[in-house]
């Protein structure tokens, strides 16, 4: 069984979901290879996309070179934005990435395509032209969702909320005119190409995904199933932590939050909510500890620790172990991996009632989920936890995340429905 897997880039989340079931099945004896737009990790089977120009006459090339070179001459001006360019750089600052479903790529004509038995698409933003790969697919699909955007207008999470007021309540989004417009364009591409294809069934990490898509316009018509993000359990695992936090000069005798985040203007992620909450929490005895790009917005935080960004996932397992607790306070999300990462080193968790969350959070057992999406409910969590964290069992938490969410767990099951398809 040959198994390519389709992913835009390698780095990212979604990215770092794909690449570990693409190592899940190596570790299984699976040929899975992955097929990637854009390459910068030496991972092994993995390969760029080769762009080939056999689609463009000779008269066509030359023809594009010459405008070039009139336009650095200043004899031609500029070309003018496209309906695209405008619509993105007019978007709203702050929400999540939006892409549509229109590339000038065919993905089938890489050798790699053509030599499997099965195609495993992921996040495929910017890279799947819709129309020509359906038109011209001829292997089963199955398409692993990271995020709503396969099945949406063009939006990679439907947002009802855009920031939050000054009483720490989310305020609600408005869908402007020609937003509707546009959803509404790039939809009716999606449920063309899709919905008279044969032989596509989807995956979804979380439950709330499942549903969300199962619902949709999009796949109402194909087989969903739900297969939670598999980590390895012999890098996420609980480490010693007074040498943790030796390594990382966070102090043993405090409380230690942990907070994660690539970005925090992205109103998803809802940092504003846990920074006010963090501001109302009297306890000079709590940091925040903060993983990401650093950003002047944490400073006005009191008691911080930035460590920046950090990409060696061992390290990051040092970082999970010498925290009290993980607080994700994203306002909407699939199966986040740091939520999965935590867990599988035994660190409680703390966030909002949504999405995925939900499936990995048992509240009381391995973390807490808040009441509401406010600020103040967040704190009021953070400060249960805080008077109760002795009853949190971080060996019974480890226990309970290996069962569901260990890297054999995930390849298995994409095994079994990989060997499903293909018989049938």
């Amino acid at each position: 069984m040959k198994v390519l897997i389709v992913n835009t880039y390698d780095r990212g989340g979604a990215a770092n979901a794909c690449l570990r079931l693409h190592e899940g099945l190596l570790q299984e004896a699976i040929d899975s290879k992955v097929l990637l737009r854009r390459k910068e990790k030496l991972i092994l089977k993995t390969f760029e996309f080769q762009k080939t120009q056999s689609s463009k006459s000779k008269l066509q090339i030359l023809k594009e070179k010459g405008l070039l070179f009139l336009r650095v001459m200043g004899i031609l001006n500029k070309p003018k934005q496209s309906e695209e360019q405008q619509f993105l750089r007019h978007r709203e600052p702050g929400l999540e990435l939006f892409s549509f479903p229109n590339t000038n790529l065919d993905i089938t004509s890489s050798p790699l395509y053509q030599e499997a038995d099965i195609i495993n698409l992921h996040w495929v933003a910017n890279f799947l032209d819709y129309e020509s790969f359906f038109s011209k697919n001829s292997k089963p699909v199955v398409w692993t969702l990271h995020d709503m955007n396969p099945f949406t207008g063009g939006e990679h999470y439907q947002e009802t909320f855009l920031g939050m007021n000054a009483s720490g309540n989310p305020n609600k989004r408005r869908i402007s005119e020609s937003e509707k417009r546009i959803f509404k364009k790039n939809l009716s591409v999606k449920v063309k190409a899709i919905q008279s294809t044969p032989n596509i069934s989807v995956v979804a990490p979380s439950e709330w995904l499942c549903m969300e898509a199962q619902n949709s316009k999009v796949f109402n018509s194909k087989p969903v199933y739900c297969i939670p993000y598999g980590i390895n359990s012999e890098i996420f695992k609980p480490r010693d932590r007074n040498f943790s936090r030796a390594i990382l000069n966070i102090p043993k005798d405090k409380k230690v939050i942990l907070f994660v985040a690539d970005s925090i203007t992205n109103h998803r992620k809802g940092y504003a909510y846990l920074k006010q909450a963090l501001n109302f929490l009297q306890d000079d005895d709590v940091v925040l500890c903060a993983v990401g790009s650093k950003k002047t917005a944490l400073e006005s935080a009191k008691n911080i620790i930035e460590l920046g960004a950090i990409y060696d996932e061992r390290l990051m397992s040092m970082v999970y172990s010498a925290a009290d607790v993980f607080v994700i306070p994203s306002l909407m999300d699939n199966l986040p991996n740091t939520v999965l990462e935590s867990l599988m080193c035994g660190t409680p968790v703390i966030g909002f009632p949504v999405g995925g969350i939900t499936d990995m959070v048992q509240d009381g057992d391995n973390g807490l989920l808040t009441k509401t999406i406010t600020s103040t409910a967040l704190l009021d969590s953070i400060q249960m936890f805080l008077e109760s964290m002795d009853t949190f069992n971080r060996e019974r938490i480890r226990e309970n995340a290996l069962k569901k969410y260990d890297l054999k767990v995930q390849a298995d099951a994409y095994i079994k429905l990989f060997k499903t398809i293909l018989k049938e």
